[in-house]
C-alpha cells in the first residue's frame, strides 16, 4: 500500500476560514507540505496573501473549486491561475476549464460524477460516477481526479477502488468528510494518491487533543502506520 499525501485544507464546511493565514505556521511546523483552500470564503486579495504565505513556507498550493455554476467556476479557475497555485482540484466544467489552463503548469484534478449543493454532495450511481471518471481521465490536460467519496451514499470503498482503477495511471485524491482514521485507511487501501482534511482537524474530530498541531499529528501518524 502506497502512503497517500495528506493535504491540509484551510477550510470548514467547504469554505476557506477567516483565520486561514494564522494556521499555516502551525501546519508547516508539523511537517505538512501540501496546503489548500477553497474558492469560497475569502476575497481574492486575502487568497493572494494566503497563497503567498503558503509558497513562502515551501508547501505546495492547492485550490479546490466548489462553486456550483459555470461562470463562478471559471472565475475561480482564472483566480487560481493568477494565484499561481500548483494544483487545481474540483469543478465540473472541464471542457471550459481546459483551454484556460493551457500553457500553465497547474495540475488539474476535476470532480467525477454529478456534484450538487454546498457543502458538496456526490450524486449518481456508482456506475455513472465510474463512467465519468473514465471519461475525465482519458482527456489530455486532466492530471488526476478529485473524488468526493464520503459525500456519496452508496458503497464508498467500492467506489474508491473502481475510480482509482478507472483513472489508470492518473492519481486520485479523495476529498470531503475524512473525519476518522478508518476512512483515511480505506482511501489508501483503495489506491488513492492523496486525501484532504480540513473541517475534521479544525473541529478536533480525531481522538487526540483538540489543538491543531495534535490533530495534524494524529492524521500524520495514521498515514505513517499504513
Amino acid at each position: 500500500m502506497t502512503r497517500p499525501d495528506f493535504i491540509f485544507m484551510l477550510t470548514r464546511n467547504d469554505r476557506t476560514v477567516e483565520n486561514a493565514a494564522d494556521l499555516i505556521e502551525t501546519a508547516r511546523a508539523a511537517g505538512v507540505c501540501h496546503i489548500g483552500f477553497k474558492d469560497i470564503g475569502l476575497p481574492f486579495a486575502a487568497l493572494q496573501a494566503l497563497a503567498s504565505t503558503i509558497r513562502q513556507v515551501g508547501a505546495k498550493i492547492y485550490l479546490e473549486v466548489v462553486s456550483l455554476d459555470r461562470e463562478s467556476e471559471l472565475r475561480s479557475v482564472r483566480a487560481g491561475i493568477a494565484l499561481g497555485v500548483d494544483y487545481l482540484l474540483g469543478g465540473t466544467h472541464v471542457d471550459d476549464v481546459l483551454p484556460l489552463l493551457e500553457g500553465t503548469t497547474i495540475r488539474y484534478f476535476p470532480f467525477p460524477g454529478r456534484i450538487t449543493g454546498h457543502p458538496s454532495i456526490l450524486e449518481g450511481t456508482e456506475a455513472e460516477i465510474v463512467r465519468s471518471a473514465v471519461d475525465l481521465a482519458s482527456r489530455p490536460g486532466v492530471h488526476g481526479l478529485d473524488l468526493l467519496a464520503y459525500r456519496f451514499t452508496g458503497d464508498v470503498p467500492s467506489l474508491m477502488r473502481r475510480v482509482c482503477k478507472a483513472g489508470a495511471d492518473k492519481p486520485v485524491i479523495v476529498a470531503g468528510s475524512l473525519d476518522r482514521a478508518e476512512r483515511i485507511r480505506a482511501a489508501a487501501a483503495a489506491g488513492a494518491a492523496g486525501f484532504t482534511v480540513g473541517t475534521a482537524v479544525l473541529d478536533g474530530a480525531f481522538p487526540a487533543p483538540p489543538d491543531l498541531a495534535r490533530q495534524i499529528a494524529y492524521v500524520q501518524t495514521t498515514v505513517r502506520q499504513l
